[in-house]
């Protein structure tokens, strides 16, 4: 009998099984979705949705050159043991290889790409939750297709950057820079890549801020506008400094700035080096992780 697409879109969402096990399952139980659900059942492929709503906030977050293009992707598991996990390592790199051969609009469109061996990413990332056993999630990913990008992992996946360059030099030329870039945005986190792209709001919200406190300082207070204006004006150069990647204190050699660190590695090689774009994952980052109680969860286990 024909099995509508409808009904495969209702057993997926029941069970949480991709499409075409759940086509199979229609098809073997002749369109009953009781029968459906229980022959996924038997074959473990339902298991995975009473996992699907356990949080993930381990996991990996890795960045890569694969066929000349910068990806970098984070995707997450319940437990740190499982990121580090090798089968849980190869499906990360796996999804981080089908983002460079489909170039994905948004994460739908990566759920849906082929990762590779006949499943979709979506397939593999619920099988990857029936053997390894936790609730595993592709959560986000960018790509650069053009210019020269620099990858760099921390700490063995705790945080992925990806730089991209605009460049006459060649990758060879520019990979130590770009990496020194990366490990500097790892450690600081800076809110901007260099001033000239803050906004309006954040300087206006800014010098609100250092204009009240100049109000509450005794000393500071009674001093003439034109005065206070240089002071705010003295203290937003060192708010690019802190949160502009570009106008920080370069960490491997403070007497200069992350500017002018590019900029004389550019001079030397004979060429020019900008700074593109640049996306720092951190796994876990604004995941609001669940505290369990471990007495509460051995006796869960142990069903007391």
């Amino acid at each position: 009998m024909a099995i509508s697409a409808k009904d495969v879109q209702t057993l997926r969402e029941m069970t949480g099984v991709g499409m075409m096990d759940c086509k199979k399952a229609l098809s073997e139980a002749e369109g009953n979705m009781d029968k459906a659900v229980e022959i996924l059942r038997e074959k473990g492929l339902a298991a995975s949705q009473k996992k699907a709503g356990r949080i993930a906030a381990e996991g990996m977050a890795y960045a890569a050159i694969i066929d000349g293009k910068g990806v970098v992707v984070e995707v997450n598991a319940e437990t740190d043991f499982v990121g580090k996990n090798e089968k849980f390592v190869a499906f990360v790199k796996g999804v981080a290889a089908a983002v460079a051969v489909a170039q994905p609009a948004d994460l739908d469109a990566l759920m849906a790409a082929p990762y590779g061996n006949g499943r979709t990413v979506q397939e593999e990332q619920q099988e990857m939750v029936l053997v390894i056993g936790e609730n595993i999630k592709v959560r986000r990913f960018a790509i650069f297709t053009e210019g020269v990008s620099v990858p760099y992992i921390h700490a063995g996946g705790k945080i992925g950057v990806l730089v991209n360059l605009e460049t006459d030099l060649t990758a060879e030329q520019v990979t130590e820079a770009g990496k020194d870039m990366a490990m500097q945005i790892a450690a600081l986190n800076p809110r901007f890549l260099d001033q000239s792209e803050v906004d309006q709001a954040t300087l206006d919200e800014e010098k609100k801020i250092l204009l009240a406190q100049i109000e509450n300082d005794p000393k500071m207070a009674a001093k003439p506008e034109k005065v206070k204006e240089g002071i705010v004006a003295g203290k937003l150069g060192k708010f690019y400094k802190e949160n502009c990647l570009m106008q920080q204190e370069f960490v491997k050699d403070n007497s200069m700035s992350v500017e002018q660190y590019v900029a004389s590695v550019a001079k030397a090689a004979g060429g020019s080096i900008k700074l593109k774009a640049a996306v720092r994952f951190e796994k876990g980052e604004g995941i609001e992780k669940k505290q369990e109680n471990l007495a509460e969860e051995i006796a869960k286990q142990l069903g007391q």
